[in-house]
């Protein structure tokens, strides 16, 4: 894909993977539909960037999908990627987990994720083109110990990822997953040491790594697509 003048849809945009994806694209030259809770953090990434329209939410909200496609068209008038990327991670003993917030992390992580994959592939059926990616994880490929919910919703949208591919072979769609190891985005800021000194026990990505990982996939040759790209730290163990 030429991605000049492209246009794209990032969710969890406004920090960590999300960001760091949006400023690539950008100094690409494509076009941007930003979303993420924060709208203080969305202006203040999309005031660095030259062309990017922003839409706060939560991304549980039933309509936003829709919301978002509608933007990219009425914005720029097309829409030539989606980057399903928003997520959160729960963990812990049987004894301490918090039930309802692994609920929550279902909806975020698989439900949200169904919500926008069909509602955007309607519209690339429509056209015969597009590419949707979505950011699973090393946990959507191997379980661990009290890591058990998060893996189970990681391991649907690999699934999910890899049976859409099949539907979609031969209309022009692509659709393909990002699966990173441990990448530094501040997501394990409120973890105990313990938990934290396993995670990043064998040192970290960047945000930045993963975004020339998103532009890899998007520039392959229209005959040629990667389902599934494992990007993790050189000395990560797990």
């Amino acid at each position: 894909m030429e991605l000049q003048n492209r246009v794209a849809i990032i969710t969890g945009a406004s920090s960590g993977i999300g960001a760091g994806v949006a400023k690539t694209l950008d100094a690409a030259g494509m076009k941007l539909i930003l979303t993420a809770r924060s709208q203080d953090k969305l202006e203040r990434l999309a005031s660095g960037l030259k062309n990017a329209t922003i839409v706060p939410s939560e991304i549980t909200v039933d309509n936003l999908p829709q919301k978002l496609v509608d933007t990219a068209i009425n914005t720029f008038g097309q829409l030539d990627v989606v980057f399903s990327n928003a997520g959160v991670m729960n963990v812990g003993p049987i004894e301490e987990v918090n039930i309802d917030k692994i609920c929550e992390m279902v909806r975020i992580n698989v439900e949200s994720v169904y919500r926008l994959a069909y509602t955007a592939l309607r519209h690339f059926k429509k056209t015969n083109s597009g590419f949707l990616i979505h950011t699973t994880s090393i946990s959507g490929l191997k379980t661990m110990p009290q890591y058990g919910a998060y893996c189970g919703t990681k391991f649907a949208v690999e699934a999910f990822t890899d049976s859409l591919r099949m539907e979609l072979a031969g209309t022009g769609i692509k659709v393909a997953c990002i699966a990173p190891g441990t990448v530094d985005t501040g997501l394990y800021d409120e973890w105990s040491k313990e938990g934290k000194d396993y995670i990043t026990s064998g040192g970290s990505l960047q945000p930045e790594d993963i975004a020339r990982c998103v532009q890899f996939l998007l520039e392959q040759p229209d005959h040629v697509l990667i389902p599934r790209l494992l990007a993790v730290p050189t000395n990560q163990p797990v």
